[in-house]
C-alpha cells in the first residue's frame, strides 16, 4: 500500500517537472516581438514665401505726379505736398495746405519741384535745389539734408504706384490741373486711377448718402451727398453749407478704393479718407485743418 502511494507521487513529480520544462522550451523559442518604432517627428511646415517686394518710388519723372508726405525727421511736423506734372515759372508746380508753412518753414522757401539724375529736388522760385532727395536703404522713402535738419519724403499717391494701362497717355503732366493751396487739403488725381471706373465694393467703402462735414472746433458745417454708382461717382454739396474751405474745395466726384474714400475736386486736387468707426471717416494723414465726413440721417436738422 505504502509503495504504491510513493509509485504515484514519483510519477506525479515527474510529470510536473516534464511540463515545467517544455513550458520553458516554448518560451525560449517564442519569436520576440519587436519595439515599436518610435514615431517619426513632423516634417516642419515649409515657411511662407515672401511677399514680393512692390517698388513705390518713381523711376523717371513720368511717376513722380500725386501726394507725397514730407517730414522733419525726429519730430511730429509734417505735410502733404501734391507734385503737379504742370510745368511752372519754378520747375513743375507743386502745392500743399497753408498750414504746412508753420508746420515746416523750410516750405516757405520751396517753390517747385525738379527731377533730374535719378533724383527729387525741391527748389526755390530761382530753381536752385532747397532740398535734394536721395532714396533710402529701404528704397521705400527718400531723404534730404538741410542744415542740421533731415526729412523724408514719402509717396503717398503717386503715378508710379498705378499699374499701367496702355489706353491713357502716360505724359508727365497727364491728368493734373494746375493748383495752388487748397482748403480741403490737395492732391492731384492720376488720369490712368479714373480710367476703368469700378463700382464700389459694398460692406468695405462708404455707404451713399449724406455726410455731415465736422471741423476741430464746430461740426456739421456742411453737409454732401455721396451718390450712389459706379467709381467716380457724383459728389454733391447740400443747401446751406457754411465752410468756406469745402466750397472753394467743390468736390465733383467720389471713389473708394484700398481702404480709402477719396474725393474728387472739380479743378483737380483730392482728399483722402479713412474709416474711423461709426460711419465716420477722416482724413489721412491728419494734416492741416480737422477734416471728418461722419454719415447724417438726411431728414436729420
Amino acid at each position: 500500500m505504502i509503495r504504491a502511494r510513493l509509485t504515484a507521487a514519483l510519477a506525479l513529480a515527474l510529470a510536473t517537472s516534464a511540463l515545467a520544462r517544455e513550458a520553458a522550451l516554448a518560451q525560449d523559442s517564442a519569436p520576440v516581438q519587436e519595439s515599436a518604432r518610435p514615431q517619426e517627428a513632423p516634417a516642419p511646415a515649409a515657411a511662407a514665401p515672401e511677399q514680393p517686394f512692390v517698388a513705390s518710388l518713381p523711376r523717371d519723372i513720368a511717376g513722380v505726379p500725386g501726394t507725397w508726405d514730407l517730414s522733419r525727421d525726429g519730430s511730429t511736423r509734417r505735410c502733404v505736398l501734391t507734385l503737379s506734372g504742370v510745368s511752372g515759372p519754378a520747375g513743375r508746380r507743386l502745392s500743399f495746405p497753408a498750414g504746412c508753412r508753420r508746420a515746416l518753414p523750410i516750405l516757405n522757401h520751396i517753390a517747385g519741384w525738379l527731377f533730374a539724375d535719378g533724383n527729387l529736388r525741391l527748389v526755390d522760385k530761382d530753381v536752385r535745389p532747397v532740398l535734394q532727395f536721395s532714396t533710402r536703404v529701404d528704397a521705400r522713402s527718400l531723404v534730404a539734408a538741410a542744415a542740421d535738419e533731415h526729412f523724408s519724403l514719402v509717396p503717398l499717391q503717386i503715378v508710379a504706384m498705378v499699374p499701367p494701362t496702355d489706353a491713357v497717355p502716360t505724359s508727365p503732366g497727364a491728368g493734373y490741373a494746375g493748383g495752388g493751396d487748397a482748403g480741403a487739403g490737395s492732391a492731384a488725381p492720376d488720369a490712368r486711377s479714373a480710367a476703368a471706373p469700378a463700382a464700389v465694393p459694398a460692406g468695405e467703402g462708404p455707404a451713399p448718402g449724406s455726410y455731415a462735414l465736422d471741423r476741430y472746433r464746430e461740426q456739421d458745417v456742411c453737409r454732401i451727398e455721396l451718390t450712389p454708382g459706379t467709381a467716380p461717382a457724383p459728389v454733391r454739396i447740400l443747401d446751406n453749407c457754411r465752410d468756406g474751405g469745402l466750397t472753394v474745395f467743390d468736390p465733383v466726384s467720389w471713389r473708394f478704393a484700398n481702404g480709402h474714400l477719396t474725393l474728387n475736386a472739380r479743378r483737380g486736387h483730392m482728399v483722402n479718407l479713412v474709416a474711423a468707426g461709426d460711419g465716420r471717416w477722416r482724413r489721412d494723414p491728419e494734416v492741416g485743418t480737422t477734416f471728418v465726413l461722419r454719415r447724417v440721417d438726411p431728414a436729420a436738422p
